[in-house]
């Protein structure tokens, strides 16, 4: 099974909701509260009605704020 495969519930399940930084290698960086994660696609909204959408295979680390 594909890695993005796996991370997908994973994002669904616990962070749905919460704000998260997400790390992505070099200088990107994304911060945001997490929308959507389907299809292989993050979706942060970054402020409001603004949005990021990052590839899941990108990601290196996610972290999250767990009073979000």
């Amino acid at each position: 099974m594909d890695d993005s495969l796996k991370m997908q519930p994973f994002i669904v399940e616990h962070l749905m909701g919460k704000d998260v930084s997400v790390y992505c290698g070099g200088i990107l960086t994304f911060r945001g509260n997490v929308k959507a994660c389907s299809d292989g696609v993050l979706t942060l909204e970054i402020t409001e009605k603004r949005y990021s959408h990052i590839s899941i295979n990108s990601i290196i680390t996610i972290n999250y704020d767990d009073n979000s």
